[in-house]
């Protein structure tokens, strides 16, 4: 072994350090409310991170790539827009409430030179910062379409809870900084969501292309993922960050391995996605309605033998 069995170890432990996962009560979680202070985080008490555990979830925010994926979301619950979300800069919000859940529906908006859909890993990061500095969401859902693998299951308007994300595009061949480019992160786990509408379990990898060339192929079979998208990861790194729990429901719009050219089956599916999307979504709030976090993590097993 030597000193190569000791650099492997080492590898091993900052591989589990990257394995980050969006934890129900972090023993220092981090506080997101705006503040006057030059610093915007700030370590909340024991006892405010029992209080987050323990009370309804009452604020959601979507964080979502385009307009098309948004729109019929927007529909189903008369989201009203809200032009004063930082002035001056493309990035859109609607919200509204459905029970108790406040909703705010982001997306980047568009390119202010070329009218397009300001897709990809930077926007989606600054939104997801941004929402997460105005809005403090008790939680962040992710939503939107994918490329799948139909050789791992993920076939044309099927819908994934993902259990995992990492990027693909971020090639960083030296010892430790290859594993902080893929920052494969855990998503925050809802076990009884998953059974109760059965959503099938995704592995999401993200990259800045909406073609994927070899190198991308490579890093995509080692991230294990039937999923594909160009904007989960960076969503996940920033919520990891400031630990606000999120999850990523994708339903997929093209096959990677179907044969067919992706963009035009992508163009040609959109609608029926995202029709099964809204309603995934629309059961999704019935079911997080009226719970706290520390209820939607317990697992199957754990909810049969509970006396509640």
């Amino acid at each position: 072994m030597g000193e190569a069995g000791g650099r492997e170890r080492e590898r091993e432990r900052e591989s589990n350090e990257l394995e980050l996962s969006f934890f129900l009560c972090p023993s220092s979680r981090f506080d997101h409310r705006p503040s006057s202070s030059m610093s915007p985080l700030h370590v909340t008490s024991s006892v405010d991170q029992k209080d987050d555990c323990e009370r309804p979830i009452s604020t959601i925010v979507f964080i979502i790539a385009m307009d098309a994926e948004a729109l019929p979301i927007l529909k189903r619950f008369n989201l009203a827009e809200d032009s004063a979300f930082f002035p001056g800069l493309p990035w859109i919000r609607y919200h509204g409430f459905y029970k108790d859940l406040q909703l705010n529906v982001i997306w980047p908006g568009k390119d202010l030179a070329l009218g397009v859909n300001n897709i990809g890993t930077i926007p989606a990061a600054l939104v997801t910062y941004a929402s997460i500095q105005a809005l403090k969401p008790d939680l962040i859902i992710n939503a939107g379409t994918a490329g799948g693998y139909v050789s791992k299951g993920a076939n044309i308007e099927d819908v994934f809870l993902v259990s995992s994300v990492a990027f693909h595009h971020r090639r960083i061949p030296l010892p430790g900084r290859d594993l902080y480019a893929i920052g494969r992160r855990q998503s925050f786990s809802m076990p009884l969501l998953s059974t109760e509408l059965q959503l099938k379990d995704g592995a999401l990898s993200t990259g800045d292309s909406f073609d994927i060339c070899p190198p991308d192929e490579a890093f995509i079979t080692a991230n294990n993922a039937n999923l594909v998208d160009m904007e989960g990861a960076a969503v996940a790194y920033v919520a990891g960050l400031l630990n606000v729990p999120t999850i990523f429901l994708k339903v997929v719009s093209n096959a990677i391995d179907g044969g067919e050219p992706s963009v035009e089956e992508f163009h040609q599916n959109l609608a029926v996605a995202m029709s099964t999307l809204d309603q995934t979504v629309a059961e999704v709030l019935d079911f997080i309605s009226g719970k706290c976090l520390s209820e939607l993590s317990i697992s199957e097993t754990s909810s049969l033998g509970s006396t509640r």
